[in-house]
């Protein structure tokens, strides 16, 4: 088990600097009344998708690309944001972009990602039953597939947590969310090759459980279900992968509730106006839960997204 290296993350640094500028990094004095904490906000929800996940899209694809030109087309599975990366990711390098998507996924998510290309298809109850489908299609279709954690997937989405490390060094605990592991990876990897000591808290929800489970028990640990609103943290089967390396680096896991995503969302945009999706806004409500915990040190937040759809932001603010 290996974490990319300081120089895999600056690498991709550079592929994924050709297409947007880094994302930016604010103190919140508001969010500091609320949570007894210095509040910095890594702002992965100011992409061209909303979301972090297009860095490791960025990043994939152009790996891709160079080691395989003729490569007829992608497919990869997903809840939204990693589907938004690849498909334009995808469009950028002039390679087809086929996405699964659970049935009632976010229509909004949905939407975007055919309107950056994608050939969209809905097949299964959750994340795991499209996923297990799209290696069906890949393999009919001749047709190369993108996993939900791959190393040039972490490496890219690191590039986020080299520039909040870059920026704010001596931060005493970062809260990042966990869907697949790739984020929570980046970060770890990226904290590791810059020698910090800044704690890194994984943040998953109630609801979806298996890393917090394969946390306590050592090993990957699946679950039944995830069903959970914040659709990016809807994982019941972990990557074994990624589990190591969260077990191995990580401080802790953290679980939210339901209704402590929903008020997280809601204090995003009163304290800062910014949307939050509830994956992004789960580290928040993690911080919350910690309150006495982190009293007075100064504490990291990575919103990892705004993709939430109008049903269930208008929810968050009622």
């Amino acid at each position: 088990m290996t974490i990319p290296t300081l120089d895999d993350i600056t690498a991709a640094r550079d592929i994924v600097a050709r297409h947007m500028a880094p994302t930016p990094v604010i103190r919140w004095p508001l969010l500091g009344l609320r949570t007894g904490a210095e509040v910095w906000v890594k702002h992965e929800n100011h992409t061209a998708i909303g979301a972090f996940k297009i860095r490791g899209g960025l990043n994939f694809m152009a790996r891709l690309k160079a080691s395989q030109p003729d490569c007829p087309g992608v497919i990869t599975a997903t809840r939204g944001n990693h589907g938004q990366s690849v498909a334009l990711a995808a469009a950028q390098v002039g390679m087809k972009a086929t996405v699964l998507v659970p049935h009632g996924n976010n229509p909004e998510k949905n939407a975007a990602m055919k309107a950056f290309g994608a050939e969209l298809i809905e097949h299964g109850d959750d994340f795991q039953e499209a996923y297990e489908y799209s290696a069906v299609l890949a393999s009919e279709r001749g047709l190369h597939p993108i996993p939900p954690y791959h190393p040039w997937l972490v490496e890219g989405v690191g590039t986020y947590a080299l520039e909040l490390l870059g920026a704010e060094p001596d931060l005493d605990t970062v809260y990042v969310p966990i869907g697949m592991g790739s984020g929570i990876s980046g970060m770890i990897a990226a904290r590791e090759g810059l020698g910090l000591t800044t704690k890194i808290v994984g943040v998953v929800s109630e609801n979806a459980p298996c890393y917090a489970l394969s946390f306590d028990a050592g090993k990957p640990v699946a679950t039944n279900a995830a069903d959970t609103l914040a659709d990016g943290l809807a994982c019941r089967t972990p990557n074994p992968v990624a589990v190591a390396v969260v077990n191995k680096w990580a401080e802790r896991i953290v679980k939210v509730g339901e209704d402590e995503i929903l008020a997280a969302m809601a204090h995003y945009f009163t304290d800062t106006h910014n949307v939050a999706e509830g994956a992004g806004a789960a580290p928040l409500a993690a911080l919350l839960s910690e309150r006495d915990k982190m009293a007075g040190k100064k504490v990291g937040l990575i919103l990892t997204g705004g993709n939430a759809d109008k049903a269930l932001f208008s929810r968050a603010l009622s």
